[in-house]
């Protein structure tokens, strides 16, 4: 609370140095532009010029939030700079009223001797710009500090992902059921137990070339699920149905590692696969996105551990992109939008 405090006050001495810096500097500029006496009067010229620096700081203020929210320099700079512009010339035009308006109805004095209406815009135009410019780089390099907090915040987020993953992957209950159809398979097929140990090994050895890949094709998870369902039908059997749609065009689109390893891995996680009531898995490389859809068959007792569909979906998140997730009384689909 204090550190806050602390931090609020510094802040606040730096804006009111500067702004009071910057009214004398204009003081002096418009003493000489306009060869006015100020030293006659110096208190007064010290605290009319202080009060239209503040003024236009908190116009400009406004105006570049205003802009920020509804006008961001992604969406169209040419149209943000034509903004700022308006937004200058009507800032000065509505202060410069006002500010007559104080001094010649107000407090009477006598327009004899004082600059005209267009130099006075002109000062207040040319005191006001770099304010703007001072506001537009102070927010500039607060975004670019954000950004690299961003950048790092969801490089450990992947890295937490990924290795979460791995976790996942090597729990005891995987391991115990791969091992235990392996152990099972070496006895009744010894070629198929082969194939399940080189599948088995594929599998580990794809998460773990997975440390500096944030991002992989379709193409390259497909052929990686090839061996992770290799496993799972031979300690299923005929207990599910997988339908593959693919469109080779498509299979560059990217995706995060192990998303339809982690999709399937959740299917049997909370269905029951018998060989009377099989599972129907269909996965669908679409244009826009990528589909895995399975029929309903709850499972009352579901097992623990693995990443989950929320942890999935807020890895997405880190792209912008969504895991749209469609349910029925009979299937439940989710979609993945590609990055």
């Amino acid at each position: 609370m204090s550190s806050s405090k602390h931090f609020s006050l510094k802040n606040l001495l730096i804006f009111f140095l500067s702004t009071l810096t910057y009214a004398l500097c204009q003081m002096l500029f418009s003493s000489i532009l306009l060869k006015e006496n100020v030293w006659s009067n110096l208190d007064v010229q010290i605290l009319a010029h202080y009060l239209v620096v503040i003024t236009l700081c908190m116009a400009d203020f406004r105006l570049v939030m205003f802009l920020n929210k509804h006008l961001p320099f992604a969406k169209n700079i040419f149209l943000r700079v034509f903004a700022e512009l308006i937004g200058l010339v009507l800032i000065c035009l509505v202060l410069l009223w006002v500010f007559n308006f104080m001094i010649y109805d107000v407090l009477l004095v006598p327009e004899t001797g004082l600059p005209s209406f267009l130099i006075k815009f002109a000062f207040f135009m040319i005191t006001n710009i770099p304010i703007l410019l001072v506001f537009e780089l102070i927010y500039y390099f607060q975004s670019e500090q954000k950004a690299i907090a961003d950048s790092e915040k969801a490089k450990r987020e992947v890295l937490s992902f990924q290795h979460d993953t791995l976790r996942a992957q090597m729990n005891p209950h995987f391991l115990f059921n791969s091992l235990n159809v392996l152990s099972s398979l070496i006895y009744l097929n010894p070629e198929n137990a082969n194939k399940f140990t080189k599948a088995l090994s594929k599998t580990y050895r794809y998460v773990l070339s997975l440390n500096r890949q944030p991002l992989v094709t379709v193409e390259q998870e497909l052929d990686a699920l090839d061996s992770y369902l290799f496993m799972m039908k031979m300690r299923f059997e005929n207990s599910f149905i997988l339908e593959l749609h693919k469109t080779p065009e498509l299979e560059q689109n990217k995706i995060i590692p192990l998303t339809l390893q982690l999709l399937i891995e959740n299917v049997f996680k909370h269905n029951i696969a018998t060989e009377e009531f099989p599972l129907h898995i269909t996965i669908d490389n679409g244009e826009k996105y990528l589909t895995v859809e399975n029929n309903i068959q709850r499972s009352n007792s579901v097992e623990r551990g693995g990443i989950g569909l929320k942890y999935l979906s807020k890895q997405y998140e880190l792209y912008s992109r969504t895991v749209k997730v469609e349910q029925t009384n009979e299937t439940f689909k989710v979609r993945i939008t590609y990055i």
